[in-house]
């Protein structure tokens, strides 16, 4: 009798083992639900693949459909509007150049709040306005899910490798969840707080890399025309004081470094328009705290008035051939 006793108790033994088991493997297939993404650009196409490359579902738009094409052609489905993205997925990350975008794309006759299911976690990875976030957070709390703001840092590089930094703000209870679709995509997923602080935190990181930028082109520029190699110039200031990520990771400089904007014409990476619009953000809530950002101001005015020259279009380190044309070479 005990050795049949036994044996029972073995067998509940392992009964209970393999139930573990597929609960654990159901749990793992459950976090594996389809994710939206609206939104994808430059920024926003890489993180789409790197969701699917960990094996997420995906369904996306944008509004244009040729943006459509690559993440498709890797087994995402697409859809017409944001309002249909929400009809089929209760976790969705938008990734949208402005403030009057993300308002579109959320409130607008087609937009994620038409059709949002309750309960659904919706990451807004723009960089916009922290006043907006914090109204698209209250629009979708009246319907019953949950908004929080988590702009990125890192550009397209990272971003196709997956290292970007997210700075996340939301309802601390729900970032759990959110790094788990973060994660994904970055190495960084930082908490700063109550929504509207990760745009916040993205805002004070812009005017600062503006500003590096800026003052990184005017140094290598003085250096050239002192008769200064501008390799062995970046060389001496990335082992120096001066070194900044700009000198040392994405320098100005034609020539100097491989696989940055500069060295291809400044095509792709981070817009001079988009810089613009940063810079606009952080001096309007800088204006309206009454913080002196004298710097963070006159960068504002540069990069205005390279969108106006044709630089528009150009990665935001354009500002050292910017520079160079305003001598006249």
């Amino acid at each position: 009798m005990a050795a049949v006793l036994r044996g029972s108790l073995c067998l509940v033994g392992r009964c209970r083992k393999h139930v573990d088991i597929a609960c654990v493997f159901t749990r793992s297939m459950a976090s594996k639900t389809q994710v939206g993404f609206v939104g994808l650009g430059n920024m926003g196409n890489p993180m789409a693949k790197n969701l699917l490359k960990h094996g997420y579902p995906v369904i996306a738009t944008d509004v244009f459909p040729e943006s459509c094409k690559e993440v498709q052609e890797l087994g995402a489905q697409i859809v017409d509007n944001p309002a249909e993205v929400a009809e089929k997925a209760d976790r969705i990350i938008t990734m949208l150049p402005s403030s009057p975008n993300v308002i579109d794309v959320y409130t607008g006759p087609n937009g994620i709040l038409k059709k949002v299911k309750k309960g659904s976690l919706l990451i807004d990875s723009s960089t916009i306005d922290p006043s907006v976030s914090k109204e698209m957070a209250a629009a979708a709390e009246k319907l019953g899910a949950v908004f929080m703001d988590a702009p990125v840092s890192g550009g397209v590089g990272a971003a196709s490798s997956g290292k970007l930094t997210f700075m996340v703000g939301g309802a601390e209870e729900e970032f759990t969840a959110a790094k788990e679709l973060l994660s994904c995509m970055g190495a960084n997923v930082v908490y700063c707080g109550q929504v509207g602080t990760g745009q916040a935190a993205k805002i004070c990181n812009n005017m600062l890399l503006a500003i590096g930028m800026i003052g990184t082109s005017e140094t290598m520029n003085l250096g050239i025309r002192l008769g200064l190699d501008p390799k062995l110039l970046a060389k001496i200031l990335n082992m120096s004081s001066g070194r900044c990520w700009s000198s040392d990771t994405y320098n100005p400089v034609p020539g100097v470094m491989e696989g940055v904007p500069s060295g291809n014409n400044y095509q792709g990476g981070f817009g001079t328009q988009l810089m613009a619009k940063d810079l606009g953000l952080a001096q309007n809530t800088a204006t309206n705290t009454r913080t002196p950002a004298p710097l963070g101001s006159l960068a504002h005015q540069i990069y205005r008035m390279m969108c106006a020259r044709g630089y528009a279009n150009k990665d935001f380190s354009s500002v050292f051939q910017f520079l160079r044309e305003e001598e006249g070479q």
